[in-house]
């Protein structure tokens, strides 16, 4: 059965792990995470994520049956370097990634040594807690152009019909340096943004608007660097045709935070 594809916005760090003041402060991102299988048509048979926290010269994969965890936080609690999450890799979907990857022109490598980085296994300690779905991580590519990854999602499109679920984890306001209330203004205009590019558009056009997104408002305010954004592109043009819904759409720490889901 045909999977989606989701952007996620992944927290921040092992958020969802730690005490915070207000006590709440990501209870409602965590809790549309832990809603995300409720959403899928079936069971996946595996699970591909795009993390906003690997880059390689070229796309690269895991290829891994039993993928380590990567701690690729810093300045967190004890205890949060203790989480785990043993979830199965999947050498041969692997192995399908790179090869029609390498078929539309974009080259890719498999990672025999590199584990899951915190944008793959926190947000899926809370969307598959039993870690029992086998998951391949994917890198951004270096360099960062939007095109590359719009082509890497076309790419993969078809792993949608063989039960693959697509979900590029990043974050939908990524500004380290301006968080908080003083971020309002900027986060609030650039969803406005991407709620109309990833809503009410869809194929060809949906991909120009992403691939011109530096024009959006606010744009390199949201995204000085847009790591944390190319994960959707890859969700998003993965989708072709099919049309875009917001699945979350809330403030977090004082910043508007979405998700989105893309197909059937």
């Amino acid at each position: 059965m045909r999977q989606p594809s989701f952007f996620i916005s992944h927290g921040g760090g092992p958020c969802f792990f730690m005490d915070w003041d207000p006590p709440d402060t990501w209870t409602r991102l965590g809790d549309s995470l832990r809603a995300l299988p409720r959403q899928l048509p079936a069971r996946p048979r595996a699970v591909l994520v795009i993390s906003a926290h690997w880059e390689a010269p070229a796309f690269t994969v895991t290829t891994q049956s039993r993928p380590p965890l990567l701690f690729d936080y810093y300045g967190f609690p004890e205890h949060t370097y203790r989480l785990t999450y043993p979830a199965p890799g999947d050498p041969a979907l692997a192995q399908r990634i790179i090869e029609r990857l390498d078929a539309a022109g974009l080259p890719a490598h498999g990672d025999a040594t590199r584990g899951y980085d915190h944008g793959l296994f926190v947000p899926f300690k809370l969307i598959f807690p039993d870690a029992d779905v086998p998951m391949v991580q994917l890198s951004l590519r270096a360099g960062l152009d939007p095109a590359a990854h719009l082509a890497c999602g076309r790419a993969l499109a078809a792993l949608r019909d063989e039960g693959v679920l697509i979900v590029g984890s990043g974050y939908s306001y990524h500004n380290l340096r301006v968080f908080g209330p003083a971020a309002h203004d900027a986060a609030t205009r650039f969803d406005a943004w991407l709620q109309d590019s990833l809503c009410a558009h869809a194929g060809t056009e949906r991909e120009t608007r992403l691939l011109h997104w530096e024009t959006a408002p606010a744009a390199r305010q949201a995204h000085p660097r847009e790591e944390h954004l190319l994960p959707l592109m890859v969700a998003a043009a993965a989708a072709g045709d099919e049309p875009g819904r917001c699945v979350f759409s809330e403030p977090v720490m004082g910043v508007l935070t979405s998700a989105f889901r893309f197909g059937t």
